[in-house]
């Protein structure tokens, strides 16, 4: 979308001169941060608290019917990674009429809007993300995808819906805000090339060039009791890299395998030796998983290929662990291959950092959904998960934290029913009011003047 289109028909689309896209050089990232206050106790803690709004979770099911139409709308209609029109223009179209300044995206489809508080005061960011992922939908619902290999199977279509039903209860209580809320609506989480981007526009700088103080996340999940809210301090969810490595030999007739150099048994040693590599050099008490997903060689049953291709995933949750992962595979790689006479080519490109909670604020966000909905349907989660989220660049550059909403469908059990990524994943929309008082409550839990 141009800068600046269709002025004037939802609202404030010029893009703010504090929008700026900021510079990607490393250097310049460092003296930024160091402007920063990133991680100061006082931005977290001084008056904040719980909210004590009895109407919040109310008011958020007397919402409910159009959050859940919203969702439904967007997830009849899913779309993938950077570029989603239609669910843009559909949080464009709910977001008309509040007292918010809304800019669209001009690199990704995204959308930023900022609601100003009554007085002057801290800032805090929202986020849900927008995007599906390539599946062909088997749940048999009336709402299912109408777009073939496309589906909603990680409930981005609900946080988007959540955010939309934070930003009508937040507008309605403007007047007892004191600062600013950013709600920022991320495309292409699924291919984690939303958040940077967002990032370096400027979604977590506020007009005085000072970064946001604080930012919170929900992710819906079958995996808890429908409406529970469930979180933890520190390293919640796994950085994610990916591993590539192409074992190079020589080709040559299947008959005559001694004219070649065979990569195809080398590859497999490689999957092998990976898999002891993890168990032995990684310390037991600091998790670490490493899959690999995908061999592929030759053309033919009686070809002995040039190459075979070794593609996969790890996850690991400090960078130490990270590290230790990364070296093992380049020795492994190298060292295998070497031992048969061959070479191998290793890429690990990098994907995401661990998400890590803010212990301060992970309270805050404790004592508001217990205040909103009691104890007993808020936990402490026992253990990180290694599933993967980009809204880990967040939670490096500010204090803030994600945590997860329970929606297992009724008859279901909890972390039996199908889940995220699975085609057929449904969630109890119920939840989703829930998740749109959370919202918002951890907003007026910030900025309560």
């Amino acid at each position: 979308m141009g800068r600046g289109a269709r002025a004037g028909t939802y609202g404030a689309y010029v893009r703010p001169a504090h929008h700026r896209r900021a510079s990607a050089h490393p250097a310049a990232a460092l003296a930024r941060r160091a402007l920063w206050p990133y991680g100061r106790r006082d931005l977290i803690m001084g008056p904040m608290g719980d909210d004590r709004d009895s109407t919040l979770l109310e008011d958020a099911r007397r919402l409910l019917p159009r959050i859940t139409a919203v969702r439904r709308e967007i997830h009849r209609a899913p779309e993938l990674g950077t570029t989603l029109p239609r669910t843009q223009q559909t949080v464009l179209r709910e977001l008309s009429g509040l007292p918010l300044s809304v800019v669209p995206g001009d690199r990704l489809t995204s959308v930023t809007a900022t609601l100003t508080g009554a007085r002057p005061g801290r800032t805090i960011l929202l986020r849900a993300d927008m995007d599906a992922l390539p599946q062909t939908e088997e749940t048999g619902l009336d709402f299912a995808s109408a777009t073939p290999g496309v589906m909603h199977a990680c409930g981005h279509d609900t946080h988007t819906a959540m955010l939309l039903g934070a930003a009508r209860l937040l507008a309605a209580r403007r007047e007892r805000l004191a600062g600013r809320v950013v709600f920022m609506f991320q495309p292409a989480e699924e291919i984690c090339e939303g958040a940077l981007p967002m990032i370096e526009d400027g979604v977590l700088e506020t007009p005085e060039g000072r970064p946001v103080d604080a930012a919170f996340a929900l992710h819906i999940t079958t995996r808890h009791p429908s409406g529970t809210v469930h979180l933890r301090p520190g390293p919640q969810s796994a950085a994610a890299d990916m591993l590539r490595i192409t074992v190079r030999g020589r080709g040559a007739h299947a008959a005559a395998p001694y004219r070649g150099l065979d990569p195809v048994p080398v590859a497999c040693e490689i999957v092998q030796a990976l898999q002891t590599m993890v168990t032995r050099t990684v310390n037991v008490f600091e998790p670490a998983v490493l899959s690999v997903t995908r061999v592929t060689a030759g053309t033919a049953s009686n070809i002995i290929p040039d190459t075979a291709e070794i593609a996969g995933t790890f996850r690991t949750l400090s960078d130490a662990t990270r590290k230790t992962v990364r070296d093992g595979i380049l020795r492994v790689a190298d060292g295998v291959a070497a031992a048969h006479g061959l070479t191998a080519d290793v890429e690990l490109p990098d994907v995401t950092p661990v998400v890590s909670n803010d212990p301060d604020f992970t309270g805050l966000v404790t004592r508001t959904a217990t205040a909103l909905l009691g104890p007993e349907r808020v936990r402490t989660l026992p253990h990180p998960i290694m599933g993967a989220e980009d809204f880990a660049f967040v939670l490096q550059r500010v204090p803030g934290a994600m945590a997860f909403l329970g929606a297992c469908p009724p008859g279901q059990t909890p972390g039996q029913a199908p889940d995220n990524h699975s085609s057929r994943v449904v969630y109890d929309e119920a939840a989703l009011a829930v998740g749109a008082a959370v919202h918002a409550g951890v907003a007026v839990g910030c900025l309560r003047g």
